[in-house]
């Protein structure tokens, strides 16, 4: 696509805009001032083939005013023709109090990059929600001032890299490069470690040379020597969060990308929330002719060695973004690398960088948020940017919330005390608390000072919900959140989305490890997020017993990976705010614990563990963090064609 174009969609995209639903914009002043960014974007010829015939690098400087408007002096690659263009894009942008929001998609400006900002004003995000079938991923940090020079690049640095550049996953690369420049210029040997797609699992090394780098204008350029065997030659232009401990950037002839870290700053520790993007090719299935592509932007919570997290991921496969949730362990040494089944991690100071493992290939970057409480009032009643969560599963507050889903809200001077509602129907007025959700008022479960139990009004519509409490009649500040179909989130025995899922026999007694359930088995697990139901109950109404109310959408259940039988699945008989699955474990699980995904038409949550019966200590793999979904899941295509 020519420059031209891009510059006629922007000039007209403020019809487009007119059209966006309206998103809190209180945060719009953590994007302010001068930044560098890099966009790197693939496009299909065919959502049903994968084909990619198109690829983009957009890189450049970007003016944010602060007040919700950008101005953007760009470089264009575009891979069809291989030109270079240089031109200005103007676009708008709506940032949440969370930090959480969406620019104008520089070369599509009908589409939105949606996104993160984090303390340093760092952006990352993905065009999830495109209308021209493509995956990406944008990158934006504010120059620091003065600008960064060589004395800035200096240290020990991690840097994930990937580059689709050839157009088909034979020759895709993706992997991680150690550094350590001087701050004088020389970079020394390069090491790199990583994978060649077509080559799968096993690993490529190289030791590159004599690797220098000067800065202009506050980027670095680092200079590869030109080689016939090495897989870096030429230049690559850096960019640096304002503390310098985050860079990333590619090359300006190519369509690749890199994330870094610096290391050794300190002791490493990876805890609270972070937000987080990035891109995958699982190449796992070369050899059945095709690979899947998919990009992402959410969250994450790390606590104490676990995580559940959060990406809006878009795969080449699937015409629609999923909401996908997952756990993961992790235990970070002191050198701040640790690995995953699928992928290997750096953490530095409030970063982790990730860099997929062969034939799992990817790069992901997650940069810890920022104080949401700073700068806001919290002496009056506050409810958390970041604080509205699914009730079963601690899915981040960067999933989308449905209709009936049981929510837990958490923030400050929520209410005076400690209040369990007491009847079903749930009330919409409990110890003098009112929630409303779309000017809805929602059914209270329990009220607390900092915590509140509600269920999203069967009537919230439209893509975006404004959620506000009210505390003996005083207003909380409003909260912006995403609205979808599901939201699955299965209860948990440890009342954290994390352990063993809240999953019974037939006789009423829990499933755990001592005792599981059987293959063939019918058990019964308790949920909340399924969404609309059918018949329709009044708000925090108990689940009828005839007829049932069976969820209007499809929901499909996983163990181990493996499809269960789902026999039932809506709201749960005589109980308010809970959704009920029944299924059977089917014959391909594993002996052992097996993680249990729940997944409805927009969403997949695979956060807890079922354990079924069978010989101690053999366990189900957990679905990898590269997938959103399940194989079985996903559409098939053909291997993606060279770029001509």
């Amino acid at each position: 696509m020519k420059l031209a174009r891009v510059l006629l969609l922007a000039s007209i995209a403020s019809g487009l805009i007119a059209q966006t639903p309206t998103w809190d914009t209180s945060g719009n002043g953590m994007l302010n001032g001068t930044y560098y960014f890099r966009h790197v974007q693939y496009q299909l010829s065919s959502a049903g083939t994968g084909a990619l015939y198109d690829a983009f690098a957009l890189y450049g400087t970007a003016i944010f005013d602060g007040a919700g408007k950008y101005s953007m002096s760009v470089t264009l690659l575009e891979g069809r023709t291989g030109q270079l263009q240089r031109g200005t894009v103007n676009g708008t942008y709506s940032v949440a109090a969370s930090g959480q929001g969406f620019l104008s998609n520089p070369l599509f400006p009908a589409d939105s990059v949606y996104g993160l900002v984090n303390a340093q004003g760092v952006f990352v995000g993905s065009s999830t929600e495109n209308l021209n079938g493509y995956n990406d991923v944008f990158i934006a940090a504010p120059l620091a001032s003065p600008a960064p020079g060589l004395s800035t690049f200096k240290g020990s640095y991690s840097l994930a890299f990937i580059d689709l550049s050839s157009g088909t996953p034979l020759s895709t690369i993706g992997g991680m490069l150690q550094m350590n420049p001087d701050g004088a210029g020389n970079a020394g040997t390069v090491a790199f470690a990583g994978y060649v797609g077509q080559n799968g699992s096993n690993k490529a090394t190289q030791s590159l040379s004599n690797v220098k780098y000067i800065f202009s204008n506050g980027a670095a350029v680092v200079t590869f020597p030109n080689s016939t065997t090495a897989l870096f030659t030429g230049q690559y232009y850096l960019y640096f969060s304002p503390d310098g401990n985050f860079v990333f950037g590619g090359s300006p002839t190519s369509f690749d990308l890199f994330v870094g870290v610096r290391t050794g700053t300190g002791t490493p520790n990876l805890s609270g929330l972070y937000y987080e993007a990035g891109l995958d090719q699982d190449e796992s299935t070369l050899s059945a002719g095709y690979a899947s592509l998919d990009s992402f932007y959410g969250s994450l919570s790390a606590n104490a060695g676990t995580i559940v997290g959060h990406r809006r991921l878009l795969d080449v496969f699937n015409a629609s973004p999923t909401d996908y949730t997952y756990s993961d362990t992790f235990t970070v040494p002191a050198n701040g690398a640790y690995s995953s089944a699928a992928m290997n991690y750096v953490v530095g100071s409030g970063i982790r960088i990730g860099s997929g493992i062969g034939p799992y290939l990817g790069i992901s970057v997650a940069l810890q948020a920022f104080d949401i409480r700073s700068g806001l009032s919290t002496t009056g009643v506050f409810l958390n940017p970041a604080g509205i969560v699914n009730a079963g599963s601690s899915a981040p507050f960067t999933a989308s919330i449905v209709p009936g889903e049981l929510l837990t809200l958490y923030g400050a001077n929520l209410a005076s005390g400690i209040q369990v509602a007491s009847a079903i129907p749930f009330p919409t007025t409990l110890g003098k608390v009112q929630v409303t959700i779309n000017n809805l008022a929602a059914p209270i479960y329990y009220v607390t000072p900092a915590q509140l139990s509600v269920i999203v009004p069967y009537g919230v519509t439209g893509s975006i919900a404004k959620v506000q409490v009210f505390n003996d009649n005083v207003p909380s500040n409003t909260v912006t959140t995403w609205i979808g179909k599901t939201a699955p989130g299965v209860l948990t025995q440890s009342q954290n989305g994390l352990g063993y899922g809240d999953v019974v026999h037939q006789d009423g007694t829990l499933v755990n490890a001592a005792n599981p359930a059987r293959i063939g088995e019918t058990v019964s697990v308790f949920v909340t997020g399924l969404g609309a139901v059918s018949p329709t109950i009044a708000d925090g109404a108990a689940g009828p017993t005839g007829p049932l109310a069976n969820a209007a959408s499809t929901i499909t259940a996983y163990i181990g990976g493996v499809q269960a039988t789902v026999g039932y699945a809506g709201l749960a008989p005589q109980l308010a705010g809970l959704y009920q699955i029944n299924l059977t474990v089917p014959a391909g699980a594993a002996t052992g614990d097996n993680y249990l995904g729940i997944a409805g038409p927009d969403a997949y949550s695979s956060v807890c563990r079922i354990a079924i019966a069978g010989a101690p200590g053999s366990t189900a793999a957990a679905l990898p963090a590269y997938r959103g979904v399940p194989h079985a899941l996903s559409r098939r295509g053909a291997i993606v064609p060279e770029l001509r």
